[in-house]
């Protein structure tokens, strides 16, 4: 029967490099190479603090981590097999929704996961995710990474890669000028962030003066006064504080003494578009990260006819691109421990938001007279032979 982690690895295959390797290395050999963007606070204001971008996330993780994973290789598709046994339960304390989560959530926040194999006679018994802002990357003399350090608290631990495996699994995004780290949507979306948390902080400040713009005092005085002392303004401004601000005081009618008018002050135009201006910060982090603004509740988006298409675009655009890429990568990292090449994939037959174009490509495939079973399968994504278990 295969089963590849019962199996001990075989001997290192000959090591490759690449010939630009030894020039990026020349950036720091040896040196831990630190990510230029702060990712604690970006994660901060714009998961923590921002409605939009915590939602895009928890859309997009919790999405990629419910699809169901297949285990295959170029002639069979398994039901049962260890690797999907150890997905299933990869540690004692998260399930494979879980470990997914978290993993995806961490790429989406920094641009990079990683994954620790806990290994037991050489082969791994458990996975766990670790945490992107703590990790550091260590390049060795040929560019590729020779190790990872992980801190906490001031204590650091260093995973050392050898020739044939690694214990991290580090998934990162596309980085067009970072060789050891990947770049997050909410980097790209940074900008957009500012602008929305603003604009939240307006509006609550709005409400904290009586959900009105602010109007004007003036004062006339006597005998030609024009200005107050300062004992009367530092008065006037602590009773406007305590008597005519905020939602317990709305609508509370203002009493002035004499020589003081006031002259409210109506909406401008440039007030009127604020929220416009809001809304269209909302669509740029939400188009950064991939999700269809119509799915956020997202009010002036008719890119899509319905929910049903935006939903529909949502999977087929986002979801099965990342978990499809990150599944790849988590089957070359685990098939370096036995030296057996398995394939991990998710299985879009049970995605239901694709149910309709599935149906569509089966029915074609099925209706190609031309092609043989084997070119059949091939096509829809299947292996060679039917499901089940081969030794």
């Amino acid at each position: 029967m295969f089963d590849f982690l019962n199996r001990k690895p075989p001997a290192a295959p000959q090591v490759k490099t690449s010939a630009t390797g030894r020039v990026v290395a020349l950036q720091g050999a040896g040196r831990v190479a630190w990510s230029p963007r702060d990712v604690v606070s970006l994660t901060r204001t714009g998961f923590l603090g921002n409605p939009v971008g915590f939602r895009a996330v928890r859309l997009i993780a919790e999405a990629a981590a419910a699809i169901p994973l297949v285990v295959q290789d170029d002639d069979h598709r398994y039901d049962r097999h260890p690797v999907q046994a150890l997905l299933a339960r990869p540690n004692g304390a998260q399930g494979r929704a879980e470990l997914l989560e978290a993993l995806f959530g961490q790429l989406l926040l920094t641009g990079n996961g990683y994954l620790e194999a806990v290994a037991v006679d050489r082969l791994p018994a458990e996975i766990h995710v670790l945490r992107s802002d703590r990790m550091a990357v260590i390049p060795g003399p040929d560019g590729w990474p020779k190790g990872y350090e992980y801190s906490v608290d001031g204590r650091k631990h260093r995973f050392a890669v050898t020739e044939d495996h690694s214990p991290i699994c580090h998934v990162k995004s596309f980085h067009p000028q970072d060789d050891h780290y990947g770049f997050s949507p909410l980097q790209a979306c940074a900008a957009a962030i500012d602008v929305h948390n603003a604009a939240s902080r307006w509006s609550k400040a709005l409400l904290d003066n009586a959900a009105r713009p602010s109007g004007a005092i003036v004062y006339r005085g006597a005998d030609g006064q024009s200005a107050l002392t300062s004992d009367q303004y530092d008065r006037l401004v602590s009773e406007m504080e305590s008597q005519h601000q905020g939602a317990r005081n709305a609508g509370r009618p203002m009493l002035l003494e004499g020589g003081l008018d006031w002259k409210p002050m109506g909406f401008s135009p440039s007030d009127m578009e604020f929220q416009k201006t809001k809304e269209a910060a909302a669509r740029e982090i939400a188009i950064a990260f991939g999700v269809p603004p119509m799915l956020l509740g997202i009010p002036g988006d008719a890119t899509y006819a319905n929910y049903q298409e935006a939903n529909r675009a949502f999977y087929r655009l986002t979801v099965l691109p990342l978990a499809t890429r990150v599944a790849s990568v988590i089957a070359d990292w685990l098939s370096d421990f036995s030296g057996q090449r398995i394939e991990i994939r998710p299985d879009s037959d049970q995605i239901a938001a694709l149910s309709h174009e599935r149906d569509s490509l089966w029915a074609r495939v099925g209706a190609a007279a031309f092609l043989s079973d084997a070119e059949k399968r091939r096509l829809l994504g299947l292996p060679a032979q039917e499901v089940g278990q081969h030794g």
